[in-house]
């Protein structure tokens, strides 16, 4: 699945949303992807930090814990869980509760998708 991130608002959306009713309209298949909008690239960088594209990049190549990752990135575990946090309440990454052997449950992350595309407008 595509995933494409941009920071170009509600005209954005409404224009995408109406070339997507064109193209059905016409019964052109299309392809599954996935948008997270901004309402600006300032809103969009405030989310996506280096740190936490970092973070995403360290979920792409691997099945990690919070603490893991943590470990992985030489950051501090309280630090990723919470921009781990808002990386899935963006839309960027999602967790599931896993079960670890003789020590309960642990949070696994993962990218919603392997690779994202990003796009501003000034």
């Amino acid at each position: 699945m595509k995933l494409t991130i941009r920071a170009d608002g509600f005209e954005g959306w409404a224009e995408r949303g109406r070339e997507r009713a064109e193209r059905l309209s016409r019964k052109e298949l299309l392809e599954p992807e996935m948008t997270i909008n901004f309402e600006s690239p300032l809103e969009m960088l405030e989310c996506l930090t280096a740190e936490r594209m970092r973070l995403f990049k360290a979920a792409q190549g691997k099945v990690y814990s919070v603490s893991e990752l943590a470990a992985a990135l030489k950051r501090d575990t309280k630090s990723v869980r919470r921009d781990v946090q808002k990386l899935e309440q963006a839309g960027v990454l999602r967790t599931r509760q896993a079960i670890n052997p003789g020590h309960g449950r642990v949070k696994i992350v993962e990218p919603v998708a392997q690779s994202f595309e990003l796009r501003a407008r000034f």
